[in-house]
């Protein structure tokens, strides 16, 4: 198989993910090409990555040959593009949600569905490598059957995927509820690097309730989390022969025999080790749970994350199972939607089966 080639309609913070990925891994992904149409963007893709920039998507889709094409875009505008690259035959991993209510969602759904367009969305936390490395000691059946998992790591459709992933739930339906708390808290950087002073300001922090009729999902953010430096992640699992609370996993052998374990990170590079700098992988004890499947690539966990949906959409094009599904993007954002309707309101709301979830 050779490079895997795909494009990118899009030119904002995100989309440079996808370009810096390619780039730290170039016996995997061709550099791709950029639609911009700023000047300043047009500058930055093709200085800095070396990217062929195009005014237009058609432009790019006459000159290059894709597997797939990356969607970085506004809500307002990104459905309608999923549904014109879906009507041309073409693949489309979906940076941003797929749409922004439900309605929207419901549309582009029946859309792609109709035409077996093959749509996934880049939603990438579920496969970080600490949550990958979770997943697989669920999966592993450490744990015994998951009843509850208490997230503390993602906002919204990020945090529904993940928390959904970690319960082993599909499309089934929830008691939701929810609350909020605001306290001081002091601002920390931001994606344009740290603060230039101290300053104080409200920190809001939203708390959701999911009840899944015998699974319990928590989430618990504030916004800052994303980049504060004193305002950490904390994930709980709970299963019936055992736990996870962050890196520490406590199971049982048998009845009688507890056993503790906690998550190690391998990562070259360090004192005396000359293999370059890059995560290797996490064991668990004597077991690999995750390595990286960008071996050698210096990437933050967030960009191997992404970089392992790049290969999973790349996989999908060629027949294999798609990594994140366009029906359980709508699914994660309905309940993230549904969540927020129920903190605006103040009381309990039920979901509804929506169409996807046939």
């Amino acid at each position: 198989m050779g490079k895997i080639r795909f494009g990118v309609v899009g030119a904002g913070w995100r989309a440079e993910f996808f370009t810096r990925i390619a780039a730290a891994a170039p016996d995997v992904f061709a550099v791709p090409p950029v639609v911009a149409r700023r000047p300043e963007k047009v500058e930055l893709f093709t200085r800095t990555w070396g990217c062929s920039v195009y005014a237009t998507m058609d432009e790019m889709l006459e000159s290059e040959t894709l597997d797939f094409v990356i969607t970085s875009l506004p809500w307002a505008t990104n459905p309608e593009l999923i549904k014109v690259l879906v009507g041309r035959g073409v693949p489309v991993l979906s940076e941003t949600p797929p749409a922004p209510e439900v309605a929207d969602m419901v549309d582009l759904w029946e859309y792609v569905e109709k035409r077996d367009g093959k749509v996934c969305v880049a939603e990438q936390y579920f496969l970080q490598p600490y949550y990958a490395a979770v997943r697989a000691v669920i999966a592993r059946g450490l744990l015994g059957a998951v009843t509850q998992a208490q997230v503390s790591a993602a906002h919204g459709y990020h945090g529904m995927s993940l928390m959904r992933k970690l319960l082993g739930i599909g499309y089934e339906d929830a008691t939701i509820e929810a609350r909020s708390f605001t306290a001081p808290l002091v601002e920390g950087p931001g994606r344009d690097g740290p603060p230039s002073e101290e300053q104080v300001g409200d920190s809001t922090q939203t708390f959701y309730w999911l009840n899944f009729d015998g699974k319990l999902g928590f989430m618990d953010f504030c916004g800052e989390q994303y980049f504060s430096w004193v305002r950490n992640n904390r994930v709980l699992v709970r299963g019936e022969r055992g736990e996870i609370v962050n890196d520490q996993v406590a199971h049982l052998k048998d009845f009688r025999t507890p056993l503790y374990l906690e998550f190690v990170r391998h990562v070259a590079g360090g004192p005396g080790n000359l293999e370059g700098h890059y995560l290797k992988g996490v064991q668990l004890g004597a077991e690999w749970v995750y390595e990286t499947p960008l071996a050698g690539a210096p990437l933050a966990d967030d960009e191997v994350a992404i970089g392992a949906l790049m290969l999973g959409m790349a996989d999908y094009v060629e027949g294999g199972v798609p990594p994140y599904p366009l029906a359980e993007a709508c699914q994660d954002h309905y309940l993230s939607i549904t969540c927020a309707q129920a903190l605006k309101e103040g009381r309990s709301l039920r979901t509804e089966r929506q169409p996807w979830a046939e």
